[in-house]
């Protein structure tokens, strides 16, 4: 993917191919990290290397490879060019990550909708490898069954984003409501009924409750 050259970054043998060292201790801290970019930018490589691959993954799942590499790029300048706004008193990086990209692909929410409808008539289910199979592992583009791409679909946003980011994000309740700003148990009733709507089209051997 291309990364915007405002960010700074290091792929995996760092900067010019040198392996980048460790973050210092006393940074190790997210919030600590973020607030030491604001004054040396290129402190920023270190957020951008620990959350990469999990936005990624989390975008991926719902637009796609081709078109989570743009996403991914947009969530991480948007939150370079935020970074000096970030308060840590109103949450972690990790939500706030997903957050920005959330809010992103809300902005491709056709493109998401369309790809379900479209992964839905591929072929056939293919079993799950067992009964503890969660969405999380049959979300991803090469896995993703048709009965759940039909089912994703039929959610509404709002549902899809809670059920979404609890099983490809692997967010906590407290976490998702950080990201959406939404209440506590809003997220509970969300997630409550996203689940009854998916083990209603989708076979039972596909596990929902890990959701």
């Amino acid at each position: 993917m291309t990364i915007p050259p405002e960010v700074p970054h290091a792929g995996p043998h760092g900067r010019g191919g040198r392996v980048t060292a460790p973050p210092d201790t006393d940074l190790a801290d997210d919030a600590a990290l973020l607030a030491a970019s604001v004054r040396d930018a290129d402190r920023f490589t270190a957020v951008y290397d620990r959350y990469f691959a999990d936005v990624h993954r989390y975008v991926a799942g719902r637009l796609g490879r081709q078109a989570a590499d743009d996403v991914v790029a947009e969530t991480f300048l948007a939150a370079f060019r935020r970074r000096a706004a970030f308060d840590p008193a109103r949450g972690t990086v990790r939500p706030w990550l997903f957050g920005i990209a959330t809010r992103l692909i809300a902005q491709h929410r056709r493109t998401e909708t369309r790809r379900y409808r479209l992964l839905a008539q591929v072929g056939p289910d293919r079993d799950p490898d067992g009964h503890d199979e969660r969405v999380a592992t049959s979300v991803s583009a090469e896995r993703l069954q048709p009965s759940l791409a039909r089912a994703l679909a039929a959610l509404s946003r709002k549902d899809r984003d809670v059920v979404l980011l609890k099983a490809l994000a692997q967010l906590t309740h407290e976490e998702i409501a950080e990201v959406l700003g939404i209440p506590y148990g809003t997220v509970g009733s969300r997630l409550s009924r996203a689940r009854r709507k998916l083990r209603a089209a989708l076979p039972t051997a596909l596990d929902t409750e890990g959701l």
